[in-house]
């Protein structure tokens, strides 16, 4: 099975191609202003240095978020329009799921992206017998509040994601030999492990459409916050 996977919600354009769980070709551009700009082209050239045509590809799969609010529906628009040219299976990723998936080590996982002045979102997940396992609900909140949370598990966690490397102090200090923490590397979102989190879910039975693709925030994007506070104001 051919996939095409994107991941958008980050700084990171990433565009792959897997024949099943083999990676033929991974391209990425660090540069969040242009994934408008770059998304296309990139998987053009992809499938072009792959000797692919999208008629090709057997699967979709990108990114929802949370993450980046342009970045999130750039992504998600482009699959609904291949989808809708070609009714190839679309599904859409956590981000916080494909980040799980760059940890190949048994045990609980933390992923955890930064949402700046001490917020995380975050989510735990479990690999045993090379499945990964949700263990609780996606989180969005303080990073003091969501480490007595951690707690409960009672168990080494490994933390991933760019969150795990800007409050790794408050971690290591809270959670003291319960943390392990990934190499730099494997912190950032990429279309390899979107598509290989796809590939599991459809192999499970999961197969999506442009109707069942849509993003996940898990807060209000900046403008929707400040008219929240505008209203209050005017309420006041």
């Amino acid at each position: 099975m051919k996939i095409l996977s994107i991941s958008t919600s980050s700084n990171i354009c990433s565009v792959a191609i897997l024949d099943d769980k083999k990676v033929i070709l991974c391209k990425n551009i660090d540069d969040k202003n242009t994934h408008s700009e770059k998304l296309m082209p990139l998987i053009d050239s992809t499938l072009n240095e792959c000797n692919l045509h999208l008629k090709d590809i057997n699967l979709l799969a990108c990114s929802v978020g949370p993450g980046s609010f342009t970045g999130i529906r750039i992504g998600i628009a482009t699959l609904k329009a291949f989808y809708d040219a070609t009714s190839i299976p679309v599904i859409g990723i956590t981000s916080l799921e494909g980040l799980a998936y760059n940890v190949h080590q048994n045990g609980f996982i933390c992923s955890l992206i930064d949402a700046k002045h001490n917020n995380v979102y975050c989510s735990v997940f479990k690999l045993e017998n090379n499945t990964y396992t949700l263990q609780d609900e996606y989180i969005s909140d303080n990073i003091e509040n969501i480490l007595p949370v951690l707690k409960k598990y009672n168990d080494k966690i490994t933390f991933v994601g760019d969150g795990s490397t800007v409050y790794k102090s408050i971690i290591e200090n809270y959670l003291s030999n319960s943390a392990c923490f990934v190499g730099e590397n494997l912190n950032k979102e990429s279309a390899i492990s979107i598509g290989l989190s796809a590939l599991d879910k459809y192999n499970s039975g999961y197969v999506g459409t442009s109707s069942t693709l849509s993003p996940i925030y898990l807060k209000k994007s900046q403008a929707e916050r400040l008219m929240d506070v505008k209203k209050n104001e005017l309420n006041n």
